[in-house]
């Protein structure tokens, strides 16, 4: 049943998604689940997907089959508003592949967007990008173990748009134009794919799934293929493939959008009935079962990672019908696994042998149902960190937990599924559709938010302390398990200890278990006497927003709405964020993200906080802007208050628990080399420090300097920043307006009145390097065939350009279009090429346009002389009408959408209480980007992409000289 009770390797848990980061269960985002309107299974024929279920049938999908053995699935859904969201799967993947055919099934879903017997070679793009389509999120393909997955969202689709966009996928699916040379020029961009996608990474992904899969068809079985089968990859060869596997009984179409559902239906039969292929379906093949045979222990060695330990315990795959019961039986499993994670996170934040560690139940690619433990220990020891983690196993699986330890995990996961419910009316269609298809691809079924949470109440008297006990046996006991060890540098007799550790018998924990705990909202420091309201003004945007000024300086941005049933958004923004810090004193700014949340609220450290929030919708987010530092929620009406409540205890008594720091510190170190290990690595580490000059604000720290932070030098930066500097609260959403100023008056507005520490000028200033003739060379000590380039223009910020600000999105549109197909096109030069607009409001300086790309080192001459080219080609003459078109239509589309929820308009108000010049760029952004001419295009490129302005760098393998 798919209503995030999901269970594959290549999607996340709900389990996984509540404990995902380093933000307590308790604070992390609830996990998406389906949801639809409830209704009553009718005595109708159970549809296709229900067949030997008895879950509720969702009535909002309309089901059908062709003739031919295509199946769909059809639904209603208006989020956001005219868009159409089609989900096309083909029942084959890497596990359906031949030795000789590995990589094939990727291999086919590049070639079928080439073109086809009703589109040119190359044209689908196009014609897609006049609908509004974004190539690449609005329209991709995703190719697994199990399946291949085409996915179109159609914004604004029109009758005739819908009709064009089936004719070409069904073209796509029935006739795609596998001639040898289509399939000698894209090979080149699958080979690219293979090249970019390879690393540190990849390569530990590749020896997990050999030893954890060993002796099954899954252990080698990469959706990427191998260099040796894709150069030998032939249009006959690719064509038995497709004759194979892409036939209409092999295919299901997933569809949920603003359209009629009977004239979609009539869109499948037209397009698909006449789909027909030669001869009986191959069956699928058999995906074998976890062997005992092979080796329980290994190790990998790859230089750059930190030290990890992954186990498994590996039970056979079999199909089951997908009931109520057997549901339930899986909602328990995963309370049990709940309650483990719970007490190794209590473990990890003491300062134990490990910083992290967790455990879940998956079941991957039909290959294997098993029990996964991930560890990361916190120093050389781990032997003493995977001995400890199965000491808190072995507790649980030798006494049965507290009816409270249930409970708590069980108001958890309840509220999760509630939320869902609430918010059923703004789950997006393409959510929906791919879900439909999520739930084939695993063999299950997809339900009504309502109805999972039916299911999962009704099971509750079930989830007893003796059947917990139960599934926790049952989830760690297995024929095969094995423990892989993935090191940075070579330990010798590392595999036989690790064998040795395996098979050794492990005394429960003693102390592993959570103290029953009674903390409530009051246990929070108490305010003083509300504020009162000084100003209450239209805010100047949008109908019904308002600006609230309160007597002690909060000010307030209120947009009471029901454009989001049952969800309130909340930002609290303070102080003035990077501009606070001095460009040129380092400080440790890094380590707030994780260490200034779990420090805890006054007396209540970050374990009574995950009680006080259990069940309910409370978050707490940190990000550092350019001009204020963020708290960030998203809740629902009943917890708003609260939600506000928690957010300014924070700023009014902070705790400063050292363990944190020394977590965060140890878990920065123990991945720090693997920024080094690779091209994107060494970008992600420093281009933001080098574009801005050297900027220290923006600077990765070193290893000594991560290791010099004190607790105390982390509090003596961070304590007078929230004590000081102005409070500007976002809240959007269902909320009644009087009673949101309240709730704000007597918690924000109850703080004392803040000071106001001046902005150095300095601080004020962003500035961007000079210009270079020869790029900078950074190294990086990963693959010799992989290297990255980048050239950057400086451009501006500030108000006074807005409109060109917007319009140079359309530029790098363009730019980036002619990239992709001119890096794509040369022998594979690279796969991914990108091209930005950074243009900061906040400054009135350091904008810039960025162009990047991994490739070839031998092909780093011909990309900056393409990139230059292409720059000189943009300056020199204007655009063609069509491709400026192709620009403007998806970018129309993409803020017509972002445009129908709160959290677009969220982010264009933020600091718009304390500049009303943000509500002036606000109203004209629409103008402002999209009435743009192909004179203006060539305008701007002549005005910033000038030669003698860009810098560039490169990041070359050690050893590895760039080609001319």
């Amino acid at each position: 049943m798919t209503s995030s009770f999901r269970r594959t390797a290549a999607s996340a848990s709900i389990l996984a998604i509540l404990l995902a980061g380093s933000a307590p269960p308790a604070l992390a985002n609830a996990s998406p689940i389906a949801s639809t309107k409830q209704g009553i299974a009718t005595a109708q024929k159970r549809p296709w997907l229900y067949e030997n279920s008895d879950v509720p049938i969702d009535p909002e999908w309309l089901f059908g089959e062709l003739p031919n053995g295509l199946r769909y699935a059809i639904r209603r859904n208006g989020v956001p508003p005219g868009q159409v969201s089609i989900r096309l799967r083909i029942d084959a993947g890497a596990l359906m592949e031949r030795p000789e055919e590995r990589g094939f099934a990727h291999y086919m879903e590049h070639l079928t967007f080439r073109g086809s017997k009703h589109v040119p070679d190359g044209e689908s793009k196009r014609i897609w990008q006049r609908l509004g389509v974004t190539f690449g999120s609005d329209s991709n393909a995703q190719t697994t173990a199990t399946g291949t997955t085409y996915a179109l969202d159609l914004p604004q689709a029109s009758p005739e748009g819908l009709d064009e966009s089936m004719k070409i996928l069904s073209g796509m699916m029935t006739e795609p134009n596998i001639v040898d040379g289509a399939v000698n020029a894209e090979r080149a961009v699958v080979l690219a794919e293979m090249r970019e996608s390879t690393g540190p990474q990849s390569r530990i992904a590749d020896a997990s799934r050999k030893f954890f899969f060993a002796g099954q068809p899954m252990a080698e079985r990469s959706p990427i293929g191998t260099a040796a089968t894709l150069n030998a990859a032939t249009a006959a060869a690719m064509e038995a493939f497709h004759q194979r596997w892409y036939r209409p009984e092999n295919a299901v179409i997933s569809i949920a959008g603003d359209a009629d559902p009977a004239a979609m239906e009539a869109l499948v039969k037209k397009h698909f009935s006449a789909w027909t292929v030669p001869g009986k379906a191959e069956p699928i093949p058999d995906f074998g079962d976890p062997s005992p045979k092979y080796p329980a222990a290994a190790v990998v060695v790859e230089p750059g990672i930190p030290t990890g330990i992954n186990l498994a315990w590996e039970r056979p795959w079999r199909p089951r019908a997908d009931t109520i019961v057997y549901n339930q039986g899986k909602l328990t499993d995963m309370l049990a696994l709940q309650m483990i994670n719970r007490r190794l996170e209590q473990a990890a934040r003491a300062g134990g042998s490990f910083l992290q560690a967790s455990v879940d139940q998956q079941d991957v690619a039909r290959s294997v149902d098993g029990t996964f433990v991930t560890i990361l220990p916190s120093g050389a020891d781990w032997e003493k960190a995977l001995n400890d983690v199965r000491a808190i196993i072995e507790d649980a699986k030798a006494t049965p937990p507290t009816q409270t330890e249930i409970d708590r995990e069980y108001a958890q996961f309840d509220t999760a599924l509630a939320i869902q419910v609430e918010n059923q009316d703004t789950e997006a269609g393409s959510k929906q559709a791919s879900d439909m298809v999520s739930a084939v691809d695993i063999r299950e079924t997809t339900v009504s938010s309502q109805a999972a949470l039916d299911i999962f109440r009704s099971g509750k008297p079930g989830m007893t302390p003796q059947a917990m006990l139960e599934s926790t046996r049952r989830l760690f006991s297995a024929d095969v398990v094995r423990a892989l060890l993935m090191t940075p540098t070579a330990i010798p007799g590392a595999q036989e200890k690790l064998t040795a550790a395996l098979a050794a018998q492990v005394e429960a924990a003693k102390n592993a278990r959570l103290a029953d705990g009674t903390v409530t909202m009051d246990d929070l420091p108490k305010f003083g006497p509300p504020a009162t309201v000084v100003s209450r003004v239209p805010a100047g945007g949008l109908n019904g927003m308002e600006i609230i000024t309160f007597s002690n300086g909060v000010k307030l941005t209120l947009f009471a709405n029901d454009a989001e049933t049952e969800k309130v958004r909340i930002n609290v923004r303070f102080g003035h964020g990077q501009q606070d810090f001095s460009p040129t004193n380092p400080v440790p700014s890094w380590a707030a993200g994780y260490a200034l949340v779990a420090s805890g609220i006054g007396k209540l450290g970050q374990r009574e906080l995950d009680d006080l929030t259990n069940g309910r919708r409370l978050d707490f987010g940190f990000s550092i802007d350019d001009d204020a530092f963020e708290f960030a929620a998203v809740t629902r009406p009943a917890d708003y208050a609260d939600q506000l409540r928690l957010f300014a205890a924070k700023l009014a008594e902070p705790r400063w628990d050292p363990a944190p720091i020394a977590r965060l510190k140890a878990g920065i170190t123990a991945a720090y080399d693997t920024m080094s290990s690779s091209p994107d690595g060494v970008l992600s580490r420093d281009l933001n420090w080098l574009l801005r000059d050297k900027d220290v604000r923006y600077r990765t720290p070193d290893k000594a300097e991560i290791a010099a932070l004190t607790p105390e030098q982390f509090r003596k930066t961070w304590e007078p920043i929230l004590a000081s500097g102005p409070i500007e609260i976002q809240i959007f959403g269902q909320v009644k307006a009087d009673d949101a100023i309240a709730k704000v008056a007597a918690t924000f507005g109850a703080l004392p009145q803040r000071k106001e520490q001046p902005v150095p000028a300095a601080n004020r200033r962003m500035r961007f390097p000079a210009h270079n003739d020869k790029p900078l060379v950074l190294r990086h000590s990963g693959d010799k065939d992989q290297a990255s380039a980048v050239m950057a223009w400086p451009t501006s910020g500030g108000f006074a350009a807005s409109r060109e600000s917007r319009q140079l999105e359309i530029l790098t549109q363009i730019f980036n279009d002619r990239l992709f197909e001119g890096l794509r096109a040369t022998d594979g030069a690279a796969y991914s090429p990108s091209v930005q607009n950074n243009w900061p409001f906040s400054y009135d300086s350091g904008g810039y346009i960025l162009v990047n790309s991994q490739i070839k080192p031998e092909k780093i001459g011909y990309f900056f002389k393409l990139i230059k080219d292409t720059a000189a080609n943009l300056a020199s003459k204007p655009v063609d009408d069509d491709e400026l078109q192709r620009a403007v239509a998806p970018m129309r589309q993409l803020l017509s959408r972002a445009s129908t929820g709160n959290a677009f308009w969220m982010s264009q108000m933020e600091g718009a209480t304390r500049d009303p010049r943000y509500i002036d760029v606000m109203k004209s952004m629409g103008p402002d980007m999209l009435d743009v001419t192909p004179a203006d295009i060539q305008a701007l490129a002549k005005k910033y992409l000038v030669p003698g302005k860009s810098w560039s760098a490169m990041v070359l393998p050690d050893g590895v000289e760039a080609g001319k």
